[in-house]
């Protein structure tokens, strides 16, 4: 199963979904695309098997996929700081990928209900939606 986090701007996202993806399954292989270089170093330094930057390596590897984790913003265009072009969006919404996304207040992108749940919380939600999708029961 090929399983893809994605993040930008300082990737402590990504690099802690990868940490946390690690821990819960360490057989797993996390292919990983940072929207710029000091992301992909993040998730690389997170455990990801491989990493890559850029627009066009996020195209690739959403076709690849089965899984594909990042905050909320990876779906929508000029999130991140403008770092998710529209390609990008519609590349993660496009994929036949199942997505599990991490819902953050950030960049004028405000969820309702995420002020109740930490960081923590919310990538531990994450993981366990991961672990129904490798079990085959989503």
């Amino acid at each position: 199963m090929e399983i893809l986090v994605v993040d930008g701007q300082g990737g402590r996202i990504g690099q802690q979904l990868v940490r946390t993806i690690l821990v819960r399954f360490p057989g797993v292989a996390v292919h990983a695309v940072g929207t710029n270089s000091m992301a992909t170093a993040a998730l690389l330094k997170g455990g990801a098997a491989q990493a890559a930057t850029g627009e066009n390596a996020l195209l690739v590897a959403c076709r690849r996929a089965d899984v594909i984790l990042g905050p909320l913003g990876i779906v929508i265009a000029d999130a991140l700081m403008g770092e998710i072009s529209p390609a990008m969006a519609a590349a993660v919404g496009q994929s036949r990928a199942k997505k599990i996304l991490i819902p953050m207040n950030q960049c004028d992108i405000l969820v309702a209900g995420v002020a109740e749940a930490s960081v923590s919380r919310l990538l531990e939600s994450a993981v366990e939606q991961l672990a129904l999708v490798l079990e085959g029961r989503c």
